[in-house]
């Protein structure tokens, strides 16, 4: 029988940290959230709170949300984490010399059995683990959103990664209840390369006057039973994400990943998605 890691540390409390520290908690850790802004840990103690809430409203908690919420705590500094944290998630914006920093004094913090793995949904994880000194212990553990719900987590392996850090990855995925898949770091991976080509499209469609969003998402939806439209995922996801993600896969991978300029105009209006209240949808 899988078992979750006993203790968890989260670095980042937004919408995946708080996401991934819910699903630890839930499935029995003991977890330690890293974040600096006093709104800002206020903000994820509300969306744990609620998360948790609703998850037993549904029967989907083993014991009481309060229970579990009890098994949650906060801390200002990565160097407040506790020296015995089995796994280490970081889940901080898509910025890579802000991940290598935290990812490097997070190392310092905890024992040197603990795994390290970056939640990055795009990045080089080898790059990242150019800064550690045991990249043996680090990979990419890639959570979706709202990671409570979704059924995915994508464990990406740099070179450095050891099959031994890969196994624990495994196992600790199962413990959540969710399914891996597997993949070798490159740009994008497999779930951000895939979807982004989708979106990226899309919105070209959009900018074209192929058709309204609505129109285009509902093509995916019933004819290719996508459960969602990727205009509706990308507000999702937030189109300030999905630009950031499209630059990194531009300067990588090629022309085929350019940003359409309605993407930048709809980001620089402020239009990020569902967190604004509008995207390519009202919400």
């Amino acid at each position: 029988m899988t078992s979750a890691p006993r203790a968890v540390g989260v670095i980042g409390g937004g919408r995946m940290g708080s996401g991934i520290a819910q699903s630890f908690a839930a499935a029995g850790s003991v977890v330690t959230v890293v974040e600096s802004g006093t709104e800002a840990a206020a903000a994820a103690v509300e969306r744990i709170g609620a998360g948790l809430t609703r998850a037993e409203e549904r029967g989907h908690l083993a014991e009481s949300a309060a229970v579990v919420t009890r098994r949650v705590t906060f801390v200002s500094t990565v160097e407040a984490l506790p020296p015995d944290t089995e796994l280490v998630v970081e889940a901080v914006p898509e910025d890579v010399a802000l991940k290598a920093r935290l990812l490097k004094a997070a190392e310092e913090a905890v024992s040197d059995a603990t795994v390290l793995a970056t939640n990055t949904s795009s990045l080089s994880v080898t790059d990242l683990a150019s800064v550690l000194r045991r990249p043996e212990r680090f990979l990419g553990m890639h959570f979706f959103n709202p990671v409570p719900a979704s059924a995915l987590v994508e464990i990406v392996i740099a070179p450095d990664t050891a099959p031994r850090t890969v196994r624990a990855a495994l196992e600790w995925t199962k413990a959540l209840g969710k399914q891996d898949v597997v993949v070798k770091d490159s740009p994008g991976f497999a779930s951000s390369r895939l979807g982004l080509a989708l979106g990226l499209e899309a919105i070209r469609m959009v900018e074209e006057g192929v058709a309204a969003p609505e129109a285009i998402d509902d093509a995916m939806r019933l004819g290719y039973r996508h459960p969602m439209g990727p205009l509706r995922l990308t507000d999702l996801v937030g189109l300030d994400v999905r630009l950031a993600i499209a630059e990194h896969l531009h300067a990588t991978l090629g022309d085929r990943f350019a940003p359409p300029q309605l993407l930048r105009e709809k980001v620089a209006r402020g239009e990020l998605g569902q967190k604004a209240g509008q995207g390519f949808y009202t919400w």
